[in-house]
């Protein structure tokens, strides 16, 4: 039952880490595929705080938008809502913080390409929107989702191999299965310097350079181009393509980005390198 004493009041620390502890307990289940039943977990967790259920579904949405903010997967059942209390960001920090290995998570099992929605179109540029929290921001500085990503081999391979799998249906489905055979894993094989990860095809026989971008994130989790990827985009954007795989624990989907990059995202210097000959610094978006 709920604490009369409690409603309308800022939630403290110690109810902040226990409803974070909780949600990422059933995150991991949906991650993993085990069943489990979201108002079981409310219902504990309202006897153990004395919140009201209104209350601590409100919070669960609210956990939602931070993970969203980061490039985290969410519970789907907790659609994100933003209206934070800002306590939430020390207590999300806090467990981050202590169990790190929450912010690389793959999926159990490699992901299948069975459902015919795996394409959707891609987001729009942004409308202006209300500025981000401080601490929200230095959150997200903290777990850098872009960095975050680059770094996590695991989940890129697994996002061109899912890739490679969709090509191959898709191939497959046009009665190309002779174009299926000839898809190449080029960032297996020649490595990172292609500027491409996947050689696909049209059904035509038309060749497609797939630069895949893997995140468990939404489809507007920002990501790292290279310069040598924007030079090939440049040099053959016939047949050059983004393949940003986005929600990728828990239900992947593919939208596709062709030259001019300019027109589809916000390009932005991030990276500088130094060097003591020639131009000073190169951008290396």
């Amino acid at each position: 039952m709920a604490d009369e004493a409690k409603i309308g009041t800022d939630w403290q620390d110690d109810e902040l880490d226990a409803i974070v502890a909780d949600y990422f307990a059933m995150l991991d289940a949906d991650l993993a595929g085990h069943p489990y039943v979201k108002s079981h977990h409310s219902k504990i967790l309202m006897s153990r705080i004395g919140r009201t259920h209104r209350s601590v579904e409100f919070k669960h949405q609210n956990i939602s938008a931070v993970l969203e903010e980061l490039g985290m997967p969410w519970i789907p059942g907790y659609k994100p809502k933003r209206n934070y209390q800002r306590a939430i960001f020390d207590a999300i920090d806090r467990f981050l913080t202590a169990r790190p290995n929450v912010l690389t998570a793959v999926p159990t099992s490699q992901p299948v390409s069975s459902d015919d929605n795996v394409f959707v179109a891609a987001p729009r540029l942004a409308v202006p929107q209300p500025p981000i929290p401080v601490a929200l921001q230095r959150l997200i500085r903290k777990f850098d989702p872009v960095e975050r990503d680059r770094l996590n081999h695991t989940l890129g391979r697994g996002g061109e191999e899912f890739v490679i799998d969709v090509e191959k249906r898709r191939l497959i489905a046009a009665n190309r299965s002779d174009l299926a055979r000839k898809i190449r894993w080029i960032a297996e094989e020649e490595g990172d310097g292609a500027g491409y990860d996947v050689l696909s095809f049209e059904a035509t026989g038309h060749e497609r350079l797939l630069e895949v971008k893997t995140t468990n994130g939404s489809a507007r989790t920002p990501f790292f181009l290279t310069r040598n990827e924007r030079r090939i985009a440049m040099e053959r954007s016939r047949d050059w393509r983004i393949y940003r795989v986005h929600l990728f624990s828990t239900l992947p989907r593919i939208f596709t980005i062709a030259p001019p990059l300019e027109d589809v995202v916000n390009l932005s210097p991030e990276t500088w390198r130094a060097s003591f000959s020639g131009p000073s610094c190169v951008l290396e978006k």
